[in-house]
């Protein structure tokens, strides 16, 4: 998918700014919870107020340092679009970022310091969402992107602290949750290992569900760890399985995308051999390695293995 005048790029953020504008229109304002700061795991160790909740951010720093290095130095991961370096440099350092930010919140939450935590979070959304439109979409609109991209995701957080209307940074959140995994599957891609970006998906849904019941994580571990202690973990597999993804993944001559593959699949799954196959035997037999002959979804969960 390309989008080739400048009137059609028009058109589409002209699209965008309209939906934005009526959704601001019709649905009420979101002021920050005040619970929200009320996490379950209370506990101090060393003198550290909120202990786990602080230090599971560690891994944040790791990763961000990590992804940052492989990015600038050398060109490890291979990046050939213009606007690439750029968009996945903005999206370590928010990951790193996101290690003190998340830390400072956590050792006295309040609005206040809500927004360091916050803050680095936008700009690792805004920056895939670019990365995104720059692979997926049209090079030229994904490189004009990332700058304002990264202006609404820190606009945003400014928005809800100036307004207390958490409207606008919950689109900016959960947008990429959404256009992301369905551009991963829908739309061809330039680079091979696309399936990694469901598995990113996927860690995330499972921090969010972390985040939700912190309490009752909490009480199922006896009360050893809370859910957004787990949430911390998991959030930070993301910028992990995207390192392995970027350092793994080659430059597709003939693109197509993740439907494609499954719909080509299920066709030739169609023969009188595949026909009498139920979807629970096939699932067993992708997940031991032992899918059909040519069915490239096996090749990529091999990769997927040996990573």
């Amino acid at each position: 998918m390309r989008i080739e005048s400048r009137g059609q790029r028009a058109a589409v953020w002209g699209v965008a700014a309209a939906v934005f504008v009526i959704l601001m229109i019709i649905t009420p304002k979101i002021p920050q919870d005040q619970k929200y700061h009320q996490f379950a795991d209370k506990r101090n160790f060393y003198g550290i107020p909120n202990t786990l909740n602080v230090v599971s951010n560690f891994p944040f720093l790791v990763i961000g340092i990590v992804g940052l290095v492989l990015t600038l130095h050398g060109n490890n991961f291979g990046l050939s679009l213009k606007g690439e370096v750029l968009g996945w440099s903005a999206f370590f350092v928010g990951i790193t970022a996101t290690a003190f930010g998340s830390a400072y919140y956590h050792l006295k939450p309040n609005d206040a310091r809500l927004v360091w935590d916050r803050l680095p979070m936008t700009i690792a959304f805004a920056s895939v969402m670019a990365v995104f439109i720059i692979e997926r979409i049209d090079e030229t609109t994904g490189r004009a992107s990332v700058v304002p991209l990264l202006i609404a995701g820190a606009g945003s957080v400014a928005y809800w602290r100036l307004f207390n209307d958490l409207r606008i940074y919950a689109l900016v959140q959960f947008v990429p949750c959404f256009a992301i995994p369905a551009m991963a599957i829908l739309l061809p891609p330039k680079y091979s290992h696309s399936h990694y970006w469901l598995w990113a998906a996927a860690w995330y849904l499972l921090a969010k569900i972390q985040e939700a019941y912190d309490m009752k994580f909490y009480r199922w571990t006896h009360f050893t760890v809370s859910g957004h202690t787990l949430k911390h973990l998991s959030a930070a597999m993301v910028p992990v399985v995207t390192i392995f993804m970027l350092y793994q993944r080659s430059v597709r001559i003939e693109r197509q995308s993740l439907f494609e593959k499954w719909r080509q699949q299920a066709r030739s799954n169609g023969s009188p051999r595949g026909a009498g196959d139920s979807l629970v035997q096939r699932f067993r037999a992708w997940w031991n390695g032992r899918a059909f002959s040519g069915s490239s979804l096996h090749d990529e969960s091999e990769s997927l293995v040996r990573a």
